[in-house]
């Protein structure tokens, strides 16, 4: 096999395409947790519980109040998945009926503020987009 880079110690086959910026970063043998992290982090509705979590301890009837547009089954997914990767706490107290709170954990919490700008972004931008996709024939029905 032919070497046409040697990026990070690692040799990279020529097959292989070589990418600038911040991807270049990104040691081969962290390339799939790299991108598992960012579909879990970059998935719409972790970044919405994420922001939502940032005014702190939440149970999740209020969290499926708060969210627009989340099923309870999602909710329950995106909780389950946040609190494996350590992103937020998960409280059940013992009592009836069962009480469960979330909040952030300190790993979640640094990730608030992006969270937080990529919906505002959205927010901010949404008519502009939408626009463009009318104008190319691609609006959605949402």
């Amino acid at each position: 096999m032919d070497v046409v880079a040697v990026q990070q110690g690692v040799a990279v086959p020529e097959e292989t395409v070589v990418l600038a910026g911040p991807c270049s970063r990104i040691p081969v043998e962290y390339a799939d947790i790299v991108r598992q992290i960012l579909d879990r982090v970059g998935d719409k509705w972790s970044l919405m519980v994420i922001a939502t979590l940032r005014g702190g301890v939440m149970r999740y009837t209020e969290l499926l109040r708060v969210i627009p547009g989340i099923s309870q089954r999602m909710l329950s997914r995106t909780l389950a998945q946040l609190h494996q990767d350590g992103l937020i706490t998960r409280t059940a107290y013992a009592e009836v009926p069962p009480r469960v709170e979330y909040t952030l954990a300190p790993l979640g919490a640094s990730l608030n503020d992006i969270a937080a700008s990529l919906i505002g972004w959205a927010i901010t931008h949404h008519d502009e987009i939408h626009q463009h996709r009318v104008s190319l024939g691609a609006a959605d029905s949402h």
